[in-house]
């Protein structure tokens, strides 16, 4: 669904990527293209000296404005 990018303002060398994707099975699909395939492979050979993958449900997703999923202890604050 979609994808954000994240520098570090300490070590530019480490970056934080947050992917959403609809279920499971679109993450499956998406690792499993040739195209994402050949770019890991690439990445893994040439850009990244290391990486790491947290795969997550999200259980709540709200902000300062849209409060419709904070706990009802946190709908006041």
């Amino acid at each position: 669904i979609s994808v954000e990018r994240f520098q570090s303002l300490t070590n530019p060398e480490k970056l934080l990527s947050i992917s959403f994707f609809e279920d499971e099975a679109a993450i499956d699909r998406w690792r499993n293209t040739a195209a994402h395939r050949s770019v890991q492979s690439k990445s893994r050979a040439e850009i990244f000296a290391d990486y790491h993958l947290r795969i997550c449900h999200v259980i709540r997703d709200y902000g300062m404005f849209d409060r419709a999923q904070a706990p009802q202890d946190s709908q006041h604050l």
